[in-house]
């Protein structure tokens, strides 16, 4: 490097000569902020990654553009945050955009939210079963499909001949839970 700065007369000589060195010419630096720009528009929080993993992908991206000279206001870059979040978040994105002022939330408090958010998502799903016999039933109803029209039929007629409100619920749990429990049964013998 200093045999490309040596003919340099002045310091600043010196320092125009080691900016063009780093950054490059005008060029160069539209074709790094386009770059950037694209990876701006583009990023999404991944499958798997934790809220810290993402927080400081975009934030390399972001402190990437700012170094190119191209800045954004903190509410483009909360609302950027939001949009780049799964499905999963848009309950807590909602919330966050009805009940908090975007133009004066910092990202880093954005961050700080979404990551005890997360932990406490992370707190509930170890504290709670993954199978519910509720998750069960809808598996075993999703593979086995309910001929409904048949059983409102058969459930009309038989009410048309019950008054008492037991015998119609001891009805629909036979209709409805029986073949469910039975296939089950079938299939872990």
């Amino acid at each position: 490097m200093f045999s490309k700065i040596k003919t340099c007369a002045t310091a600043k000589e010196i320092w125009e000569k080691l900016v063009q060195i780093c950054e490059g010419n005008d060029e160069t630096k539209e074709n790094k902020l386009t770059v950037a720009q694209q990876k701006y528009e583009a990023i999404k929080m991944k499958d798997g990654e934790t809220m810290a993993e993402f927080d400081e992908r975009f934030s390399a991206v972001v402190i990437e553009l700012n170094s190119l000279g191209k800045e954004y206001s903190n509410r483009e870059l909360v609302l950027k945050v939001m949009r780049a979040l799964p499905k999963e978040w848009d309950v807590k994105t909602m919330a966050m955009r009805e009940s908090k002022d975007l133009n004066k939330m910092e990202l880093h408090d954005l961050f700080a939210n979404l990551k005890a958010y997360e932990f406490e998502l992370e707190t509930r799903s170890e504290a709670v079963p993954s199978t519910s016999q509720a998750t069960q039933a809808l598996a075993i109803a999703d593979e086995k499909p309910i001929e409904t029209s048949e059983m409102i039929e058969e459930l009309m007629i038989d009410t048309g001949k019950m008054s008492d409100t037991d015998v119609m619920r001891k009805k629909m749990k036979e209709m409805f839970i029986s073949p469910r429990t039975s296939s089950k049964k079938d299939r872990t013998t």
